[in-house]
């Protein structure tokens, strides 16, 4: 169901991959022009790498890590490029209405998603987790480059957004070293290309949703990302709970099996795809509103509706 390269016999002169974040990064370069693809293409997977030291919600060294630990308690002073991500991540939460919220940790460990398969929670659990999350309770001081969590139990965590910042980033470099044609992928679901492959007009890429008719898309300068429900999952007397969680009301979305955003930029398609997840068919005119550089879809679950309650 994840997106993937529809060749059509096209070359392409370097292949290059990571393993962070969790998942496999791919680098295809295409490139006529006499540049060192290979070296380019390098310089650009190490800092997807260097990324994943700094965003990890897993690694104890990592600055995310450092705000989990302390930013509850104090202002915690953070460098400016991840102060601007996370400006932009708590822009993107207010206009999703909260559907893209990176305080969902604490949901995610109490349906036991965090680093395990998933298990139901008590109640209990779930309510205590439903009130360490929201992005309005986030503190970000531009003056003094700091956050701080008005909650204590708080946390963040940049899975929905990381991966796709990780790829604008390496982009970016791909193109200050003169690079006309490129497709980066982090594990297939996020997809971001430079111009098009040699003698064509653009990169196609393939979507074959899980209940769904395939479809292609022609990408130029652009980022494709696919969010969906399946992967994480467990099962639940007859009921299947997902990997995605509603910040809103701390359950398993229910109301879509996937969505997929195109535009110019990956973090924001990760981010959007996912509140598009969570929002369902509906979401698709208030993106359409709130984003008009970005074009989506959605695929509604079957059954419809959310879960109701945990009991």
């Amino acid at each position: 169901m994840s997106p993937a390269l529809v060749e059509d016999g096209q070359s392409c002169d370097v292949r290059l991959a990571l393993h962070a974040m969790a998942t496999r990064f791919e680098l295809v370069l295409d490139q006529p022009n006499g540049i060192d693809a290979r070296a380019t293409g390098e310089e650009a997977l190490a800092e997807i790498a260097r990324l994943d030291g700094q965003l990890s919600f897993y690694r104890g060294a990592s600055d995310i890590s450092w705000i989990n630990a302390y930013a509850a308690t104090r202002a915690v002073k953070i460098e400016p490029r991840l102060f601007s991500l996370l400006q932009r991540c708590q822009a993107l939460s207010l206009a999703t209405d909260g559907a893209f919220d990176v305080t969902v940790a604490p949901l995610m460990r109490a349906w036991g998603f965090a680093g395990g398969t998933g298990a139901m929670p008590s109640p209990s659990r779930l309510a205590e987790a439903r009130g360490c999350v929201g992005f309005q309770h986030v503190l970000l001081d531009p003056d003094a480059s700091t956050i701080r969590f008005e909650r204590p139990g708080m946390s963040i965590d940049l899975g929905a957004a990381g991966k796709g910042y990780a790829v604008d980033e390496a982009i970016a470099i791909l193109r200050a070293r003169g690079v006309t044609s490129a497709l980066l992928h982090g594990g297939t679901s996020s997809v971001h290309v430079i111009g098009a492959p040699l003698n064509r007009a653009s990169w196609r890429i393939g979507w074959s949703p899980s209940d769904g008719a395939p479809c292609t898309f022609d990408l130029r300068n652009a980022a494709l990302s696919v969010s969906a429900v399946h992967g994480k999952c467990f099962t639940s007397q007859g009921r299947t709970y997902g990997h995605v969680i509603d910040p809103r009301t701390g359950l398993p979305v229910r109301t879509a099996t996937s969505a997929i955003v195109t535009g110019p930029q990956s973090l924001e398609a990760d981010a959007l795809s996912t509140a598009l997840l969570v929002l369902g068919p509906a979401g698709v005119a208030l993106l359409r509103t709130r984003f008009p550089e970005y074009e989506s879809a959605v695929q509604p679950a079957k059954h419809g509706g959310t879960v109701a309650s945990v009991t």
